[in-house]
């Protein structure tokens, strides 16, 4: 069996990175020419063009990936299946439950590498390029934009909201130009604190520099009982510490875009917004879509193994591997449009997410059982 093992990831492993070398290749070849033409205007040459288009494709590889596991698949065990070495495994003791335990654990090996560059290294790659990006156009960077956050504490017996502007995000990770509003329970403006830099700590604490604090108090009531007149002081601080649930994980999720999110970022920013009782159905469903994810590489790979059932007179290699892009469209189509119609109708995340999964993996396990049983 070892020896089969070897034959099957041997070629399952090159036709997939055949195919993955040959969508980067496209890929960065359509970004070269778009970084041209940006580079242009801002005076920077085609090696900068090149090294920011080099740098978008760990993004572009995590989208792709499975669809590469489809195409390769099938390219390698419709070839089995061809010269007909397929079916003499097939005679030599390969069952139908043997050859889906030998490619479920290819394509668990798939699951990691995809989840690894997901997660880890297309977001570390994605900001360092638009750190880059940043530096050839001499703008603030498109990731580093800012945010709005919401926070509540209770303050001697006192329920106080607040709502905090992150202007934007320095590069060593502090936060410049942030405003704190604070409300009342009745949402009246209290106190609106402005910061030049932040530092924030993994508690929560947030130690303020270069501070102007303005602070609204109210008057004593007049004999009618309305509020007197109310008076504003302002104060100038060189650093100020203000202790918040907000710390530095959400803050780095928030001005991030979901796309470019961690799993883990994305889960941090979805409790946090539950939390405040805001709406988090969009980061939800790209959490699970991000969660999900890597397991399309078994769905892939279920989808490939029913064309090594095909007999060479049942169609040539180049209409399986036509019927196999159309397969990887389909599902991608479908994993978008499942994703703006949970948004729209707000159903359940981890159902949107999982369903285009869940039906593909349904329809190639039925295909599979019909040509074991009956080709």
């Amino acid at each position: 069996m070892r020896t089969v093992r070897r034959l099957l990831y041997k070629d399952i492993v090159g036709s997939v990175a055949l195919v993955a070398l040959a969508f980067l290749a496209l890929d960065f070849f359509i970004n070269f020419v778009d970084e041209m033409e940006r580079m242009s205007r801002v005076g920077a040459g085609a090696a900068q063009a090149a090294l920011l288009a080099a740098m978008e494709l760990p993004g572009n590889f995590y989208e792709l990936f499975p669809i590469a596991v489809l195409i390769g698949g099938i390219v390698a065990l419709a070839r089995l299946a061809q010269s007909s070495e397929f079916t003499i495994l097939r005679t030599g003791g390969l069952g139908p439950a043997r050859a889906l335990s030998l490619l479920a654990g290819l394509a668990a090996a798939f699951a990691v590498l995809t989840f690894v560059v997901g997660d880890y290294v297309a977001p570390q790659v994605e900001r360092q390029s638009d750190e880059m990006r940043a530096r050839f156009s001499r703008n603030a960077p498109a990731t580093k934009r800012g945010a709005w956050l919401k926070d509540h504490r209770n303050v001697d017996g006192q329920e106080r909201s607040y709502s905090v502007q992150v202007g934007r995000v320095g590069s060593g990770g502090d936060l410049e130009d942030v405003r704190i509003f604070e409300f009342d329970p009745e949402g009246r403006l209290m106190s609106r604190t402005e910061a030049g830099k932040v530092d924030v700590d993994g508690q929560g604490l947030w130690h303020l520099q270069t501070v102007k604090r303005t602070v609204w108090n109210p008057g004593a009531p007049t004999a009618s009982g309305s509020v007197g007149e109310v008076v504003v002081s302002e104060q100038q601080l060189e650093k100020l510490d203000w202790q918040s649930s907000l710390h530095a994980g959400v803050i780095a999720a928030a001005v991030l875009p979901a796309m470019s999110m961690s799993t883990l970022e994305l889960y941090r920013y979805t409790a946090h917004l539950s939390a405040q009782e805001q709406s988090a159905q969009a980061h939800n469903i790209q959490f699970w879509r991000k969660a999900f994810y890597p397991f399309a590489c078994f769905v892939m790979v279920a989808l490939a193994l029913p064309f090594a059932y095909l007999h060479g007179r049942s169609g040539g290699i180049s209409i399986k591997v036509f019927g196999g892009i159309m397969l990887g469209i389909s599902f991608v189509l479908l994993n978008n449009v499942a994703g703006h119609l949970g948004l729209l109708q707000n159903w359940t995340p981890w159902a949107v997410a999982a369903t285009p999964s869940l039906i593909y993996l349904g329809l190639s396990m039925a295909a599979f059982t019909w040509l074991v049983r009956y080709r």
